[in-house]
């Protein structure tokens, strides 16, 4: 069974037809999902669905798109990450694309998340957008290679995932790599080392290709792991057993139901 390691089941377009989209997981062969947190104010919808269905697990972070977030601190991540569903902070990082300006401050916050995950022994769930330097600087600074984590929804070059894996990281490909024009991301996930491969739908966005412009749904995994199995040449199940292993091995709090 594969594994949505990145959906975001609590937004408006997923949550009102929960029913719904877990049985169409089960249609499709997908088994897990780990639910992400973007806002704390919202993280007791991620909680929630965690704690009510025992193939989704949580994450606890602040997306660096929301600059209105009210303050907190590591301790404050650290706090919320005890409760057992929860198997990541995140998603954390940088994005230089969507705003401009003096960034200092998503800086800050990433590197509180980092602290955090080191305090919590979580792994973080890293988001990074025309920023990939600075994402790998502060990540060697502040070590996160002591906690390791997945660049998620990854765009970057194999030199990037490279660095990346260097420091302990997995990386995650999402629906993007099914785009026809997404050539430099398709040579990623052909050399990326198949034990550090995770699949993802970062739904209800970036729906794969043939569903590309719909709500995307964690079902739609598969056709993300297709794509990555054809680009490798190796069977669909010899792509799902190892994204599902990589997985659980990096989540390590998260328990695989029967």
């Amino acid at each position: 069974m594969l594994v949505d390691s990145h959906c975001h089941l609590n937004f408006p377009e997923l949550a009102a037809n929960i029913d719904a989209v877990r049985s169409t997981m089960t249609e499709n062969g997908v088994g897990h999902a780990l639910c992400i947190s973007v806002t704390l104010k919202d993280f007791p919808q991620v909680l929630a669905l965690a704690d009510k269905y025992p193939n989704f697990f949580a994450s606890v972070g602040v997306h660096p798109d929301y600059e209105s977030e009210p303050p907190f601190t590591s301790e404050t991540l650290v706090d919320l990450a005890r409760h057992p569903k929860v198997i990541a902070i995140g998603e954390t990082g940088l994005d230089y694309f969507r705003l401009t300006g003096d960034l200092e401050w998503q800086r800050e916050r990433f590197r509180k998340h980092i602290h955090a995950a080191i305090k919590s022994n979580l792994p973080l769930v890293i988001h990074t957008r025309s920023s990939a330097e600075d994402t790998l600087r502060i990540m060697q600074e502040e070590n996160a290679r002591e906690i390791g984590g997945v660049m998620h929804c990854f765009t970057e070059t194999l030199d990037v995932a490279m660095r990346a894996i260097e420091m302990g990281f997995y990386i995650s490909f999402s629906g993007i790599v099914t785009f026809k024009n997404a050539t430099a991301l398709k040579e990623v996930a052909q050399h990326v080392a198949l034990d550090r491969i995770l699949v993802e739908t970062d739904s209800p966005y970036l729906a794969p290709i043939p569903f590309r412009g719909k709500t995307n749904q964690p079902a739609y995994v598969k056709h993300v792991a297709e794509e990555v199995a054809r680009l490798r040449n190796i069977p669909l199940e010899e792509l799902t057993e190892a994204s599902t292993r990589n997985f659980f091995t990096l989540f390590k709090r998260a328990v695989p139901c029967s």
